[in-house]
């Protein structure tokens, strides 16, 4: 069984975005296959401190890589084209406040460029 969980650990990358943080695992099926899974796991804080994540998690299996990897180019470039690059959310949260002349850097920063390509 340890073998196993070796194989499972093939290789695995963390994207952490505020309270979300976003795993992208390669896997090995029984037949030795790689398939991908993508987690996001979300942190919630309750009232007396204590806290707990939620997660939820994608399968992507080779078979579907070139779809996947065109449809969410489709649908990320539209969401920026209609929107823009602007969190508008962030403006919304409790504790916002808005930071004078770093917007343009702060975007560039906190941008994390990831291509299906190199997984």
């Amino acid at each position: 069984m340890a073998e196993r969980v070796e194989q499972e650990e093939i290789f695995s990358q963390v994207l952490r975005a505020g309270r979300r943080t976003y795993f992208f695992d390669v896997r090995a099926t029984k037949a030795d296959d790689y398939y991908l899974t993508v987690t996001e796991s979300k942190k919630f804080t309750h009232d007396d401190g204590t806290f707990h994540y939620q997660k939820h998690k994608i399968y992507l299996y080779k078979e579907d890589f070139s779809d996947f990897h065109e449809m969410l180019k489709k649908a990320t470039d539209y969401i920026v084209t209609e929107k823009g690059d602007e969190v508008i959310s962030e403006r919304h949260q409790k504790d916002f406040k808005k930071e004078e002349n770093t917007e343009e850097t702060k975007s560039v920063e906190s941008f994390t460029d990831v291509s299906f390509d190199d997984i």
